[in-house]
């Protein structure tokens, strides 16, 4: 009985452990995603001759960074 009810409380543990592992994991690819990635795409798209797609990019991310930082 009582290695049935360690079973149970490890396979309980496992999942949170594993669903800990998915939201960190999540967290670093979006903080990887905005600061690494969308900068890079951003100067991509000017360097290409998209400024008219560009800017407005870097006009939304600015008004965002102004309302956050308040």
């Amino acid at each position: 009985m009582l290695t049935a009810l360690f079973i149970i409380a490890f396979i309980w543990f496992m999942w949170k452990v594993i669903a800990l592992a998915v939201k960190m994991t999540w967290g670093f690819l979006k903080i990887g995603f905005y600061i690494i990635f969308l900068p890079i795409v951003v100067i991509g798209l000017f360097l290409g001759g998209l400024i008219y797609i560009a800017l407005p990019i870097l006009i939304i991310g600015g008004i965002i960074a102004l309302v956050i930082s308040k």
